[in-house]
């Protein structure tokens, strides 16, 4: 029998349940996973609340690592003993459990000095920076980066992938605790949000240039100091909107600021292909093996904690990743 975590009704943390299922065995192109480690994203919080609508009841999460138990018919790239991870969107929903079906297609095999709560911690985020930073825009060394929420979970990574690609990353966050946390992890500046103003310190630490790009993962709150950080023809990045949804974009807005740039990317889009996926899987993975690239995890609860592991993390009380760890396999 697995233990799930579902929920019935769409609200706050409080609306999540742990549930005990049983799960049967794989159809044509499916596999049995038993899980090691699960991943939490902020994303998860918008399927919780109902910004993501799901038929209910439903599970949670996208993303996890474990060992395949077993394969069902028509599966012939990866066999039972097999250590995997995954990542994805409405295809791999319910990540949240001991043990799970999964189509053998959302796969990813993992390398054998790639530890599974690495995997669970890095497989969305780490292929989201590397795609942010790699695929969006021409990256050269000294290049200037507005990176918010650097101290989290996604900003963690890309703070170190930026150092290592020699841009000049100037990170936000909210306490001292997490300013010390993006320096360490790569930002040449810090700015905590809730005592300064944004934009105009971006500006002073630019000499009134402006960022070549901003990297903005909070949406309503940020959006026009993101706007106002950039550079004549700077690029807005919108990866994510954990404040909110970003209004409604006037184009003429964009022009009054600079003839800038805006994007509102998915990941789905960039490893649509397996060859793409292959590709930015190849970089996450040779940044973890060689050094210049860590899984920062700052949280790792049991399964059953998961309506404290959502207060916690809307709270914005975290610092790096935040795992579920269902086993002691590595």
């Amino acid at each position: 029998m697995a233990q799930v975590i579902r929920m019935h009704e769409v609200g706050g943390p409080d609306v999540l349940r742990v549930e005990t299922v049983q799960v049967e065995a794989p159809g044509p192109g499916q596999v049995l996973i038993r899980q090691a480690a699960v991943g939490i994203n902020y994303a998860d919080t918008y399927f919780r609340n109902g910004t993501y609508p799901v038929p209910l009841p439903s599970g949670l999460g996208v993303e996890a690592a474990g060992v395949i138990e077993a394969v069902g018919p028509g599966v012939t790239h990866v066999q039972a003993g097999d250590r995997v991870s995954y990542t994805g969107f409405l295809n791999t929903l319910g990540a949240y459990c001991t043990e799970r079906l999964l189509a053998a297609d959302a796969l990813i095999r993992l390398p054998d000095d790639i530890d599974m709560q690495t995997a669970a911690a890095i497989s969305n985020r780490g292929l989201t920076a590397a795609y942010l930073l790699l695929r969006l825009h021409p990256f050269q060394p000294g290049d200037t980066l507005l990176l918010h929420a650097a101290a989290g979970g996604l900003g963690s990574l890309v703070a170190q992938w930026a150092r290592h690609l020699g841009l000049v990353v100037i990170g936000t966050v909210s306490t001292e605790e997490k300013a010390q946390q993006a320096i360490a992890n790569g930002c040449a500046h810090v700015i905590n949000y809730c005592l300064e103003d944004v934009a105009a310190r971006v500006h002073d630490i630019t000499n009134g240039h402006g960022v070549d790009v901003v990297l903005d993962t909070v949406g309503k709150d940020t959006f026009m100091s993101s706007i106002k950080s950039l550079r004549r023809r700077g690029l807005m990045v919108c990866a994510g909107t954990s404040s909110g949804p970003v209004p409604p974009v006037d184009p003429q807005m964009l022009a009054r600021h600079g003839s800038l740039f805006l994007t509102r990317p998915a990941l789905a889009d960039y490893i649509a292909t397996p060859s793409e996926k292959a590709a930015l899987l190849d970089a996450l993975f040779t940044g973890l093996r060689t050094g210049w690239l860590r899984a920062d995890i700052g949280q790792r609860y049991e399964l059953a904690e998961a309506t404290r592991a959502h207060h916690e993390l809307e709270a914005r009380r975290t610092t790096g990743a935040s795992i579920f760890v269902v086993s002691g396999e590595r």
